[in-house]
């Protein structure tokens, strides 16, 4: 088959023969339709964020497929269904603390690299073997919608986070980092959950307007300064109302007093989840003051992705209108072309837009 090869961080990739996976118990084989290139997918492949991700490799985190073959021990999945090929692969003996691969991205911690030995190569590839329980059947989808349906991976990430902080109908949601990829999903995504408000930050005028276009009156723009004691006024005045949670995405560039600006903007038992990138290309840390925290009730935890059980209900939101695929822009670039799909993506990153490789 053809594959898209990394042979080295700060290679340019090489579409090459490569040999045709085999799949074993607990495995399925897929073909790959559609995969998502990620905005920051060339400084993954440069090296510059520092991913774990073994050399060479085929890259590609997720895809929409079609199912080729599965193992003995599939009850369900059939050749042709319409699949999902979720990236996170988690071991099967961690019980309730698995370790975790991110298949063609990276991997966390010592026991996510021994999984990542095995479950390496992405879906840069005309085929993707996964594990058979990440191969979630999305139901029939005509083959040129393949594209918008890639939007999964990127919803996936944001509704793991609101599932991670119990989000709830009538709560006021604030997004830090409103106007890029996932934090726009996040907006979206709360919306079609019943949220009552949601208070999009962030400093990029044009699109928080753009996200007010899509959305109407129950989302709140704002333009950050760069002043946190200002900025946190700000956001806490234009919400009109107690805010209950926020939900961070900021990128690796963004300073920690923008992290820590929307978080002291929580009403008392306020809730706050960190899924962006702070701190990971160095900087401060985020300092938060003890008896805030303490007094005021408020929880703060990390999310990683996203809990498998997310898959479900997200497909529900979808097959139910709530959530519009139609939202994205998507580009398309056939296997051929992997590296300029790389820069495309790069160069326009942002809310609501999308590059794909067709294999």
């Amino acid at each position: 088959m053809k594959a898209a090869v990394l042979p080295e961080f700060g290679s340019a990739l090489r579409v090459e023969d490569v040999a045709d996976p085999d799949i074993g118990t607990g495995e399925v084989l897929v073909d790959v339709v559609a995969a998502p290139v990620l905005s920051y997918t060339g400084e993954v492949l440069s090296g510059a964020r520092r991913y774990l991700l073994p050399t060479p490799v085929v890259p590609g985190a997720g895809a929409i497929g079609r199912v080729r073959a599965v193992g003995p021990d599939a009850t369900r999945l059939q050749p042709g269904d319409w699949v999902y090929c979720d990236p996170t692969v988690r071991s099967r003996d961690g019980g309730n603390i698995p370790d975790i691969t991110l298949q063609g991205a990276s991997a966390r911690g010592e026991g996510g690299q021994k999984l990542q030995r095995y479950f390496r190569d992405g879906t840069f590839a005309e085929q993707v073997r996964i594990p058979t329980e990440n191969a979630a059947a999305i139901g029939p989808i005509k083959p040129e919608d393949a594209g918008k349906w890639c939007a999964i991976g990127t919803l996936l990430i944001a509704y793991g986070g609101l599932l991670a902080m119990n989000f709830q109908p009538g709560e006021t949601l604030l997004v830090s980092g409103a106007t890029g990829n996932f934090g726009s999903a996040t907006a979206a995504l709360a919306l079609a959950m019943g949220a009552r408000r949601v208070v999009a930050a962030g400093r990029n005028t044009k699109v928080l307007n753009d996200l007010r276009r899509r959305f109407g009156d129950r989302l709140v723009p704002v333009t950050l300064s760069g002043d946190a004691a200002a900025d946190t006024e700000a956001m806490k005045r234009t919400a009109g109302v107690p805010i209950d949670a926020v939900q961070d995405f900021l990128p690796p560039e963004a300073s920690a007093g923008v992290a820590r600006a929307a978080i002291m903007t929580l009403r008392q038992g306020g809730r706050a989840v960190l899924m962006g990138g702070v701190g990971m290309l160095g900087g401060e840390d985020l300092a938060l003051p003890y008896p805030w925290i303490m007094r005021n009730l408020i929880t703060v935890r990390g999310q990683w992705m996203y809990d498998a059980e997310a898959i479900s209900g997200l497909l529900g939101l979808i097959r139910s209108g709530l959530i519009d695929l139609g939202l994205w822009t998507v580009s398309e670039f056939p296997l051929a072309n992997a590296n300029e799909a790389v820069a495309h993506a790069a160069d326009n990153a942002g809310a609501f837009k999308m590059t794909v490789l067709k294999p």
